[in-house]
């Protein structure tokens, strides 16, 4: 059990009562912008990401000092922070044959704890002094496979459904390792990340499911709403 958020002790003076700590910060990851090729022509990307020193603002756009360097499919409010799991990345050990460092992935929030494949959207948690909220699953690009130094690691990304979760942040603050990670919200509608990524990557039948979910990105809506027709 992650101990109590330094955050939560500084407004409250004691420890919680009304939820369990579940997981904790592992690492605080930001974008080390780098220029790699693609058929001949230079590509600017922040998917390589460096561990942070000390607490990270995180706002409505993203973590301070990060950077997404092609805005139109990363970063914005329903993208504004990408999680994923120190689980998920030691299931990927077996797979790599090696132990991927904290932020392999080119996650913001390495995540000890808190089963982010599982989050359900709309699911909110306490990190800090912030408060985040799952939107989607990070559907990745072959950029990825450039980072693994593997052009097929795009597609074992995808099969293995284990994507990650994308965070809204609801209520700004400061995030530092070692913070703690608190489940405040869980729907009951069921609408997972690793839902979300199957119906997209393996299963589209499963699309009209997502409806469910009140706080599905408006993008996802439209794809399981034009998939259900």
């Amino acid at each position: 059990m992650a101990s109590i958020s330094r955050a939560w002790r500084r407004r409250n003076g004691g420890p919680p009562c009304h939820h369990p700590t579940v997981g904790s910060i592992l690492s605080l990851n930001l974008a080390e912008v780098r220029t790699i090729e693609r058929r001949g022509k230079p590509v600017k990307t922040g998917i390589w990401k460096l561990p942070a020193e000390g607490p990270v603002h995180a706002g409505r756009e993203g973590l301070a000092g990060d950077v997404q360097a092609d805005r139109r499919v990363h970063g914005g409010p329903d993208m504004a922070v990408y999680a994923y799991a120190r689980e998920d990345l030691d299931w990927w050990a077996s797979e790599l044959g090696r132990r991927p460092e904290d932020g392999a992935l080119g996650e913001n929030l390495t995540l000890s704890g808190v089963d982010v494949t599982g989050a359900l959207v709309g699911e909110r948690w306490r990190a800090g002094e912030a408060l985040l909220e799952v939107s989607a699953p990070r559907i990745p690009c072959w950029k990825l496979g450039v980072k693994m130094g593997d052009p097929t690691f795009v597609k074992r990304f995808g099969k293995a459904l284990r994507p990650g979760a994308y965070l809204r942040v609801i209520e700004p603050g400061a995030l530092a390792q070692g913070d703690a990670v608190d489940v405040l919200e869980r729907p009951g509608h069921g609408v997972t990340v690793a839902l979300i990524a199957e119906a997209r990557l393996a299963d589209p039948s499963l699309a009209p499911r997502l409806l469910a979910a009140p706080a599905l990105p408006a993008s996802w809506r439209a794809w399981a709403s034009s998939r259900a027709a």
